[in-house]
């Protein structure tokens, strides 16, 4: 029964967000001509909304710890990734951001569109060291002009207790622009699990960390001290959902 009731939750979840995104994609063509900073303001409150409605219909809330150690500057959200849950989360904790994306996501129906008016960085990631190019001018702009820089530097979705392969793209942002990084930790995946239809209830935990130093240290030694403090935090997290 308790299965059925999570799977009608979900339902009705998705249904929400699908009539969401239809709406505010539609808000996001209409917009297009604005200044980016008006038009992120208006499209991040389709996370806020859709967060809302998590809550709302699958009971699953969430609560973040460590916002002091976000600086007034501008620099690298290097985040843990899990589901699609950081991808809204994150626009609700930090400052104006663009997050470094699939080319393809900017393509999908609707969700794409509206997607644009959020000033991602889109990549082809087969493009190796082409891809990188593009991630290193584009953040080098948008960081002088203020705005935050989200990667996920995993590159893929996770499961709960796996780690990925960490890229030194963050890494390489951080020192070709002098800023900081700031890790993040949390256990979305248990309650939003990567290729799940399922959003379980309960409450998801995001820590954010302190400023890791970039001054003299290589990318691989950056990429590691990041690393370490996002899978350490994530082992004391809670990793089972409780049983009602």
């Amino acid at each position: 029964m308790k299965v059925y009731s999570i799977f009608v939750s979900s339902t009705i979840y998705h249904a929400g967000v699908f009539l969401l995104t239809v709406v505010f994609s539609l808000v996001g063509i209409i917009i297009l001509p604005f200044a980016r900073k008006v038009r992120y303001r208006i499209i991040r409150n389709w996370a806020k909304f859709t967060l809302s409605w998590l809550n709302f219909t699958c009971k699953l809330s969430w609560e973040v710890d460590g916002v002091e150690n976000i600086p007034k500057n501008s620099g690298i959200v290097f985040a843990k990734h899990q589901s699609a849950w950081e991808t809204l989360a994150l626009q609700l904790v930090f400052p104006e951001q663009s997050q470094v994306i699939k080319r393809e996501l900017l393509l999908v129906p609707f969700f794409g569109w509206g997607l644009a008016s959020l000033n991602p960085i889109s990549i082809n990631r087969s493009d190796g060291i082409k891809a990188l190019k593009t991630v290193l001018q584009e953040s080098k702009v948008r960081i002088k002009r203020g705005w935050w820089i989200i990667i996920f530097p995993e590159g893929t979705r996770t499961n709960i207790g796996e780690k990925g392969n960490y890229s030194r793209t963050a890494a390489a942002v951080a020192k070709a622009n002098d800023c900081p990084i700031i890790p993040v930790a949390h256990n979305a995946g248990l309650f939003w699990p990567k290729a799940s239809y399922l959003r379980y209830p309960g409450k998801i935990v995001m820590k954010v960390g302190p400023e890791v130093i970039t001054k003299d240290k290589s990318n691989d030694e950056i990429t590691e001290e990041a690393s370490k403090w996002i899978e350490t935090t994530c082992m004391s997290l809670p990793s089972t959902r409780q049983s009602s």
